[in-house]
């Protein structure tokens, strides 16, 4: 009897060991992972602030071009229906580009690279509404007022930028010293982004137009003023932004805009022609420019 009581107590302690054991070791377990998650996810958000760029929030919203139309004649409602649908197809490629480019970019990237080429591609097409709508009735104004768009984050950034703009720049004070910042830009020049070098160049358009007549003379030049002004207003913009950006940095939010505009004052120049003469034809391929190292 009293040899086979400690034999038994043995028994108990081993087990009541063996549950402690596994209870402790879940406990640790737990403990882990409740203390990573919210560690791995505040660096992630911390990350994100710091960055200041395409958080991916929200969506591209524009003001409604078809609602603002006067009485469209028939002879031009092909033309305005077609640029109508591309103002929507615009809009499609900038929210795909603005889901593309999560957590690209400086606290300026979603205004340089998405909302301000879309104003300027949006000004050409509904510039060739308004013209396709003067040819057989009253040109409307104004509906170049309709070409600037927003980012709609949800409340947090309805002037297009400002809101993520001012988070960011917030993060990047809290969050990263001088130092830090320094490397972030030596990053920004080593993937592609504006380095500065070089400067933009187009093609002449003057010494490519057919004989000017004397009534169309004076809309020509102010627009053939308004190209040379286009080119030197991106040159300067290219100086203002170098270190900024990815590798498509220049393309998307100098060159691609810059072709926008030339394509909208040349066809007017082209216009201008026809209105008095035969309207030249081609000139368009002349509105792409390039960076010239």
């Amino acid at each position: 009897m009293s040899r086979a009581l400690p034999k038994y107590n043995k028994r108990r302690v081993a087990l009541i060991g063996g549950a402690a054991a596994v209870v402790l070791s879940g406990a640790v377990i737990a403990g882990s992972a409740l203390a990573g998650t919210p560690k791995s996810d505040s660096g992630a958000g911390a990350r994100t602030l710091a960055a200041g760029g395409n958080t991916g929030v929200g969506t591209i919203t524009c003001p409604d071009v078809a609602s603002q139309l006067p009485a469209v004649p028939a002879a031009a409602q092909a033309e305005v229906d077609r640029n109508l649908t591309l103002l929507q197809t615009q809009i499609n490629e900038a929210n795909t580009r603005l889901k593309n480019t999560v957590g690209q970019g400086g606290p300026n990237f979603v205004d340089n690279a998405i909302l301000g080429p879309l104003k300027d591609k949006r000004v050409s097409t509904i510039d060739r509404i308004a013209i396709a709508i003067g040819r057989k009735g009253t040109k409307p104004t104004g509906l170049d007022a309709l070409a600037a768009c927003t980012l709609n984050a949800n409340g947090a950034n309805g002037a297009g930028g400002a809101g993520s703009n001012a988070a960011g720049n917030a993060g990047q004070g809290q969050g990263q010293g001088q130092g830090q910042g320094q490397g972030q830009q030596a990053n920004g020049s080593a993937a592609g982004g504006n380095t500065g070098a070089g400067t933009i160049s187009c093609p002449d358009v003057a010494s490519r137009l057919p004989a000017v007549p004397a009534a169309a003379q004076a809309e020509v030049d102010r627009n053939l003023t308004l190209l040379q002004t286009q080119i030197n207003e991106a040159n300067t913009r290219l100086k203002n932004t170098v270190g900024q950006g990815g590798p498509n940095f220049v393309d998307n939010a100098i060159l691609g805009p810059l072709k926008d505009k030339r394509v909208s004052t040349i066809d007017r120049i082209a216009i201008a022609i026809g209105r008095k003469g035969t309207k030249p034809t081609g000139l368009d391929a002349l509105a792409a420019c390039t960076l010239t190292k």
